[in-house]
C-alpha cells in the first residue's frame, strides 16, 4: 500500500490551506454574527462558494466525475488530507460543495438517476445550486436495521405516494435545500424478502404533503441548516421519481452510506488534529500551582495519547480509502466500519482532554471544544451506531477464522499425562 500523495493532491492541499487562512478563517466572526442572531449567512457562504469555484477547489470528493461535470477528480487517497482540512471548521465543507449530505447525495445519483434525474437534481447539485437532505431515519424504529423502517411508498395509478414521518434529517432545513431522497417501504412484506421491500423516491421539498415539524436540537444545540423531522402526509410525486428500480433502497442505501462514512472519519481526523493544537497551546499559556499546565505529567500524557491515537486513526483512515480506490466499495466495508467506530470514539476522547485543560472556558461558545464534542457523540449514532459497526469487524474476523479452522493449533501447548 502506498498512501503518498500525488503531486497534483499535494498542489490542491497547498490551495485549500491558503483559502482557508486567507478567507474562510477571517469569515469566522461573522458566521457566527448571523449564526448567533439564528440566520442562516447564505451571502457569505455563497461569495466563498464562487471563489472557490473559480480556483478548481470544487467537488473534490468525487472519484466518479465525468469530463463535462464541475469540479477536480480525485481518488479517495487523495481526497483524505483535503477533507481534514475542511474539517478543522464545521461549516467550511460547504463552501467546496463537499458537504454532506449533499455528497452522499451526488455520489448516488451518479449511480443510480435516469438522465432526466440527472438534469434536474443531479447537475444542479454539482453546481452548487440546491442542496439536498437524505430522508431514511425514523422515530419508531431502530434504523441501524433499514429493514424495520415502516414509511410507505405506495404505487397510484402513475404516481407514488408516500406517508410516513421521518426524523435527524441533515440539511432540511438549509435554506438552498430542494430535494428531500426518502427510502421507504415499497414492496409486498409476504412475497419479498426483506432487503427487496424498499425503494427511494426523489421528493421536492415544496411537494404538497411535506412538512418540516421541527429542527431537533442536537445536544442543546440547533444546527442553522437542520437536523430536522419531515412528515409525508400523502405526498405525491411522478412514477420518473422512483431512483433506480423498485424494491432497491437497501442496496442503494448500502453504496451510499461507505464513501459518507469515511467523508465523515476524514474530517474528524481534522477536528481531533484541531483540538490537540488548542490543547497545547492552552497548556502552554496557562499557569496553576505555580508551573504551567504543560509541565504536569498527566496533562503530558494526554498530548502524547492524542498524538499517537490521532496519526493511528489516520493510517487506518487512509488504508480504508486505498482499499475504496482500488478493490471498491464491498471490500472496503469492514475497513469502513473500523474506521467510522475508530474516529468518532476517538473525537470525544480527544476533546474531552482538550476541554479538561482549557477548563470552564471549554463549556463556552468561546471554543469550538463543546460544539465538535457533541458532534463526535453525535457521530457514534449517525451512518450507523458502534454497535453496528462493531458487529461487522467481528464478523470479518470470525468469517476468516472459520476458514482458518485448526490453522494455529501448532501453537497451542497441549499437556498430556506422562506414563510410568
Amino acid at each position: 500500500m502506498d498512501f503518498a500523495e500525488s503531486p497534483q493532491a499535494q498542489a490542491l492541499q497547498a490551495r485549500l490551506q491558503q483559502f482557508m487562512a486567507d478567507l474562510v478563517l477571517p469569515s469566522m466572526a461573522e458566521w457566527h454574527r448571523w449564526s448567533d442572531a439564528g440566520e442562516y449567512p447564505l451571502d457569505l457562504v455563497e461569495g466563498l462558494k464562487a471563489q472557490a469555484k473559480a480556483l478548481g477547489l470544487w467537488n473534490l470528493f468525487l472519484p466518479s466525475l465525468r469530463p463535462d461535470q464541475p469540479g477536480t477528480r480525485l481518488s479517495n487517497l487523495d481526497y483524505a488530507p483535503l477533507a481534514e482540512t475542511m474539517g478543522r471548521v464545521p461549516w467550511a465543507a460547504e463552501v467546496f460543495n463537499c458537504n454532506a449530505p449533499d455528497s452522499g447525495t451526488m455520489e448516488l445519483l451518479q449511480i443510480a438517476a435516469s438522465p432526466a434525474q440527472v438534469e434536474r437534481w443531479l447537475n444542479p447539485l454539482l453546481r452548487g445550486e440546491i442542496r439536498s437532505c437524505f430522508a431514511m431515519s425514523e422515530p419508531d424504529t431502530a434504523s441501524s436495521d433499514p429493514t424495520q423502517l415502516t414509511t410507505r411508498i405506495q404505487r397510484d395509478g402513475d404516481d407514488w405516494v408516500i406517508n410516513g414521518r421521518k426524523w435527524f434529517i441533515t440539511g432540511a432545513a438549509h435554506p438552498m435545500c430542494r430535494l428531500a431522497v426518502v427510502m421507504g417501504v415499497s414492496e409486498d412484506a409476504d412475497t419479498t424478502p426483506e432487503h427487496a421491500r424498499h425503494s427511494m423516491v426523489m421528493v421536492p421539498m415544496d411537494a404538497p404533503g411535506l412538512t418540516v415539524e421541527r429542527n431537533i436540537p442536537v445536544m442543546d444545540h440547533q444546527s442553522l441548516d437542520g437536523h430536522c423531522e419531515l412528515v409525508f402526509r400523502n405526498v405525491r410525486v411522478p412514477h420518473d421519481a422512483l431512483l433506480g428500480e423498485p424494491g432497491a433502497g437497501f442496496a442503494l442505501a448500502q453504496q451510499r452510506l461507505g464513501p459518507g462514512r469515511i467523508h465523515h472519519a476524514m474530517r474528524s481526523i481534522g477536528q481531533c488534529e484541531l483540538a490537540l493544537a488548542l490543547m497545547c497551546e492552552r497548556a502552554l499559556e496557562r499557569r496553576a500551582f505555580g508551573g504551567r499546565v504543560a509541565d504536569f505529567a498527566n496533562v503530558q500524557d494526554w498530548i502524547a495519547e492524542s498524538r499517537v491515537e490521532i496519526d493511528q486513526a489516520r493510517l487506518l483512515v487512509l488504508r480504508a480509502a486505498w482499499t475504496l480506490d482500488q478493490r471498491g466499495n464491498a471490500a472496503a466495508r469492514t475497513d469502513v466500519s473500523a474506521i467510522k467506530l475508530v474516529t468518532s470514539r476517538l473525537q470525544t476522547r480527544v476533546l474531552d482532554r482538550a476541554m479538561q485543560v482549557f477548563g470552564a472556558m471549554s463549556l463556552s461558545p468561546d471554543t469550538p471544544l463543546a460544539r465538535l464534542w457533541a458532534w463526535g457523540r453525535a457521530l457514534r449514532f449517525l451512518d450507523g451506531p458502534d454497535e453496528v459497526h462493531l458487529r461487522t469487524v467481528a464478523r470479518t474476523e470470525l468469517k476468516r477464522a472459520k476458514g482458518q479452522r485448526g490453522a494455529n493449533a501448532a501453537h497451542l501447548r497441549r499437556w498430556m499425562p506422562q506414563s510410568d
